[in-house]
């Protein structure tokens, strides 16, 4: 074996040791997760723990974002509350699986890329409502289970091994990097409370983990349309919430490791994980970025850490729930206090005088609406369409022409900006009907009709030309606005092309 194979050799067992290593820690963080999610969603510790196993184990075979772990989410778990409660545990595996097939649909329909057209002041707000949900989500470790709040020397114990745990994450990098600092952490408050024999909050104070491989079920419910109305709309937001979630955390990871994923084929996998999961009596779920975030600063980067962790989340079920159970809930929740400090966007305190007002407004309100509400979805679809519609005034105000007479007493309007609904009542204040001469150009070589409100608009000036007795010319059309033209012939009449082939310089290029 040569020096090069050589190297190649140790570093590939590295690799494969660090993924362990890091898919073992990501599987120790999902069990207070995955309880904590089935009790919001009024289920089984077990029902979140299995979703947590068979998602996060398909995703990472299949999915389109290597290093992303994905499981049993509390995005999903608030929307199926009121299922659940009003219809039965059948009913919500039923959900399910109608939740994978449509996300399947999404993914096979290559519908997954209008990710990227989410504003970067919605991605600032969506992690920073995630991180103060991620961060106030723990703050229940502090109470008992009558939901008291702990006190004198349990509240100092919990405080000191939180605080010792954040420690470790924070410096040991600096000293080694051998075993992933979470991992540390954990290993490290457990090994001092457990050898102590020191009193504290444990995992097994949560729920017992304990319990048997998950079973093939098919959904005991009417297969009728009844049925179908009551889990299609719970099933599309289910959806909807679970691939805005991935997909963003998708981004974040992106970013993160500096590489692009596939999120057609992450859509698809979502899909084909919640469906099985629904015939294996599982809750659902999504990417789930607070893990992710931990897998990635690990050292996790491919499918072997998000397949160790799933697995080694089922070994626990199976035959290490009682030594797991030990964990004190100190050491987890000061991991997740790291991955909330980690997941909000500090640089938007520095961008706030440095950025349009509406970004900053927008990161305000998805990361309002993200910590009140519980909804992502919602939050983004808001910050989406604020940002939508502030680009649309913005550019509504760009319209303008250049205005001029030639030797032959022919007025040129040269437009400058787009031509679209949000602009039509600007371009129609531009020009002078009464007073132009017999003939008028509009040259459009700087600007472009881009819908039917355009049309309309240009339908309306013609109209008005004609009444004064006075003839239009519509000029430098690119194709794709005289193929819209065209296409509305019935709208409006213009017999006067002018450039018949000539296209713009941006039409070349696209």
């Amino acid at each position: 074996m040569s020096y090069v194979n050589v190297i190649k050799s140790k570093v590939n067992n590295l690799n494969t040791k660090t993924e362990i290593l890091s898919g073992t820690t990501v599987a120790l963080a999902l069990i207070p997760e995955a309880i904590a999610f089935s009790i919001i969603a009024h289920l089984n510790p077990l029902v979140g723990l299995y979703s947590a196993f068979i998602i996060g184990l398909i995703v990472s075979l299949i999915g389109g974002r290597p290093g992303m772990i994905s499981g049993a989410t509390g995005a999903v778990a608030v929307v199926v509350v009121a299922l659940v409660v009003q219809h039965g545990v059948e009913y919500l595996f039923a959900a399910v699986i109608l939740m994978g097939l449509i996300q399947i649909v999404i993914g096979l329909l290559k519908l997954g890329k209008f990710i990227r057209l989410v504003p970067q002041a919605v991605m600032f707000g969506f992690l920073n409502g995630l991180a103060i949900i991620i961060f106030t989500s723990q703050l229940t470790q502090f109470q008992t289970l009558n939901g008291d709040w702990i006190t004198g020397s349990a509240l100092w114990i919990m405080l000191a091994f939180v605080g010792l745990s954040m420690a470790i994450i924070h410096f040991l990098p600096k000293i080694s990097k051998i075993i992933p600092s979470s991992l540390a952490a954990i290993l490290a408050v457990s090994a001092i409370t457990i050898g102590l024999n020191i009193p504290t909050k444990t995992v097994g104070d949560m729920a017992s983990i304990s319990g048997g491989l998950p079973l093939f079920h098919i959904p005991m419910v009417p297969l009728n349309l009844e049925t179908l109305g009551i889990i299609l709309p719970y099933a599309i937001i289910m959806a909807m919430v679970g691939l805005i979630e991935s997909l963003l955390t998708l981004n974040v990871i992106d970013e993160m490791t500096d590489t692009r994923g596939k999120v057609n084929k992450e859509s698809f996998a979502q899909g084909i994980a919640n469906t099985v999961c629904g015939f294996f009596g599982g809750m659902g779920g999504c990417a789930m970025i607070g893990q992710s975030i931990i897998n990635v600063n690990s050292g996790g980067r491919n499918r072997i850490s998000g397949a160790v962790a799933a697995i080694g989340l089922l070994v626990i079920v199976l035959a290490g729930a009682s030594l797991v159970e030990q964990i004190p809930m100190a050491a987890l929740v000061g991991v997740m206090f790291m991955v909330a400090i980690g997941t909000f966007e500090w640089a938007s305190f520095r961008i706030i005088k440095k950025v349009p007002k509406t970004d900053v407004i927008v990161m305000i309100i998805v990361a309002a609406v993200t910590v009140i509400f519980h909804n992502l979805a919602l939050a983004v679809i808001i910050g989406v369409i604020i940002s939508a519609l502030a680009f649309a005034w913005e550019s509504a105000l760009r319209i303008h022409a250049h205005t001029s007479v030639d030797e032959n007493n022919v007025k040129h309007y040269e437009m400058v900006g787009p031509l679209f609904f949000g602009s039509i009542t600007s371009f129609k204040e531009i020009f002078d009907y009464k007073n132009d001469p017999n003939e008028v150009i509009i040259d459009f070589s700087k600007s472009t009709v881009r819908d039917h409100s355009a049309i309309e608009a240009l339908n309306h000036i013609t109209g008005k030309y004609a009444k004064c007795g006075k003839k239009i010319h519509l000029k430098h059309l690119s194709e794709d606005c005289r193929m819209l033209l065209d296409n509305a012939s019935e709208i409006i009449d213009v017999n006067h092309w002018e450039d018949p082939h000539y296209k713009i310089a941006d039409d070349q290029l696209e």
